[in-house]
């Protein structure tokens, strides 16, 4: 039963962020409404309204074999033509900015829906001009189903309209970066929150006797999740410890878990299927994974090629305050399993670690650009300025900011503009 979970799981995700799920379902949805179009023509009600009136619904066969047939082929059009540009957006902003950005831009469930109605509209019209043809030209028994064949047409060229605005929208640069902020944002609030409201804040445990248990695969660590394990482990009188932060690399034969209390060997098999590790880095916009992507997208701003230090500055700017979150999150935290006797203590990622993921890249990179190290100096020292942040936190940030004064006297030539910045520290 656990197995079938974490699979639903598992697939639930997958299906959501394939560019597939709604075109699909609203193909079916607008297919049944065919099939069901068909069977109520003959209906005394439909009869009537027919009579009553008739300049909404066609009743000659070759005028409604003509308009069916003409959406056939301008919609066909209309879905090549959106298709072609979704392909042309996702090269650009793979090759412009990086290519982890690519999931989050398939995801948009916009996007996804103006296909899902061009193909279910296409999939409609061809099933009412087979049905057509099937009841022959005597029969006007298609009258309200062509009719709302046409309707459907329209809303196309409405759709596509949007369609050209909104995918303009989706490719620029600041609408992505506002877009992974405001996930990653949200996300961080939402744990912060949960920390403070369900966990213990620790700052060390003594876990050296502890049993250690080590990992199975290679992959990225995503969760451990406490809803998988089975009742013995839930009802054990123990504390689990979870070694890695959630996005770390975690290689085969790493610990990954340690055990206050020995469980029996068969006990572990249930206890790894547990550890949710992905082999992709980059799943999803939350927490560190969107700050790396952030992180990415500064990088590749400051390349040779791209040269768009603005780009990197708006980054910086929205690091600076996620990065004033992140550093406010305690380095242990433990959370008892309702209705359960076991404790799991969670490691988050350590100050030291967040800036050598995300800040040292991209000092390097801009280590001779005096205005993009200022906005950086400036990110950094709000970072540590929350009042929830730790003074161990403030001292890795500190110790980040002479090295950045390190890299800027040795990299700016320019006396006036290294003058400007060193008055920043």
């Amino acid at each position: 039963m656990k197995a079938i979970l974490k699979f639903i799981k598992k697939t639930y995700k997958d299906v959501l962020q394939s560019i597939a799920f709604y075109p699909v379902l609203i193909s079916l949805c607008l297919f049944t409404l065919a099939l069901i179009g068909l069977n109520i023509e003959n209906l005394e009600i439909v009869k009537n309204i027919k009579k009553n009136i008739p300049y909404l619904f066609i009743q000659d066969y070759e005028t409604a074999r003509s308009i069916l047939s003409t959406l056939i082929g301008g919609i066909l059009s209309l879905t090549v033509f959106s298709f072609t540009m979704v392909m042309v957006v996702l090269n650009q902003a793979s090759s412009d900015f990086s290519p982890r950005l690519l999931p989050g831009l398939i995801s948009n469930k916009r996007h996804q829906i103006i296909l899902g109605i061009y193909i279910g509209t296409l999939l409609y019209c061809i099933i009412m001009l087979i049905s057509l043809g099937a009841y022959g030209v005597e029969s006007n028994s298609l009258g309200l189903s062509t009719m709302f064949g046409a309707v459907l047409g329209v809303l196309c060229v409405g759709l596509f309209v949007y369609f050209i605005h909104s995918i303009s929208k989706a490719i620029q640069i600041h609408n992505i970066i506002d877009r992974i902020f405001k996930r990653c944002s949200e996300f961080l609030d939402r744990q912060l929150k949960w920390q403070r409201e369900e966990t213990t804040a620790l700052k060390k445990i003594n876990s050296e006797e502890w049993t250690v248990i080590e990992s199975e695969t290679t992959g990225y660590f995503r969760e451990f999740d406490i809803s998988l394990m089975n009742h013995y482990l839930k009802n054990t009188n123990n504390q689990i410890e979870v070694l890695p932060y959630p996005n770390q690399h975690i290689w085969k034969g790493d610990p990954v878990l340690k055990l206050k209390v020995p469980i029996p060997e068969e006990e572990l098999p249930p206890l790894h299927f547990c550890l949710d590790i992905s082999s992709d880095r980059h799943e999803e916009d939350g927490g560190i994974g969107g700050m790396i992507k952030l992180m990415e997208i500064a990088v590749k701003a400051m390349s040779p090629g791209i040269n768009d230090p603005g780009t990197a500055v708006d980054v910086i700017i929205k690091l600076g305050q996620l990065l004033n979150k992140m550093l406010q999150f305690p380095p242990l935290s433990s959370n008892k399993l309702e209705g359960g006797e076991v404790v799991v203590i969670k490691n988050s990622i350590s100050a030291k670690q967040l800036m050598v993921s995300i800040v040292q890249p991209i000092r390097l990179y801009s280590k001779n650009d005096a205005m993009v190290l200022s906005i950086l100096i400036q990110a950094l020292t709000f970072a540590k300025g929350g009042i929830n942040v730790s003074d161990e936190n403030k001292q890795v940030v500190l110790e980040e900011l002479e090295a950045l004064k390190y890299d800027l006297e040795k990299n700016v030539g320019n006396p006036l503009d290294k003058a400007y910045v060193l008055k920043l520290f």
